[in-house]
């Protein structure tokens, strides 16, 4: 019985935590990169704040919301503050999420922003793994 479980992944477990993280770090820089060099959308992209009572500054916030995907996806792929880039992108993702729901969208146009919500979110609780900076860094 023990064998339906794969217990020969448990030795693999911090290479697929890299996998995983890199993955979406680079998808997310992916994404983030656009809204970053074109500020002109930041207003559109940051009025998503209102569906959660937050209706001011939506230039602002969606510069930051740039500034999160690029930024923290670096950081998750580096593994370098990994909870605290992770937890940001996965705010980020919630706000995008919820703007689509809130606003009627079907299942296709919200579940990306869930699902890479939930990555992110995966990331946050189990942090880079052994094969990040962080882990370097708390070795010192």
């Amino acid at each position: 019985m023990k064998y339906l479980t794969w217990p020969i992944f448990e030795k693999w477990r911090d290479i697929g935590l890299l996998i995983v993280r890199v993955g979406l770090g680079l998808m997310m820089i992916g994404h983030g990169w656009p809204k970053l060099l074109a500020p002109e959308r930041w207003e559109g992209l940051g009025g998503a704040m209102s569906h959660l009572g937050v209706p001011f500054f939506p230039s602002f916030w969606g510069g930051a919301a740039a500034v999160s995907e690029v930024l923290g996806g670096a950081l998750v792929a580096l593994g370098l503050f990994t909870r605290p880039a992770a937890a940001l992108v996965a705010f980020t993702m919630f706000v995008a999420w919820w703007s689509h729901v809130s606003g009627g969208d079907p299942f296709r146009s919200w579940s990306h922003s869930a699902e890479t919500g939930l990555g992110f979110l995966l990331i946050l609780f189990l942090g880079a793994g052994r094969f990040g900076i962080d882990t370097l860094l708390r070795k010192r």
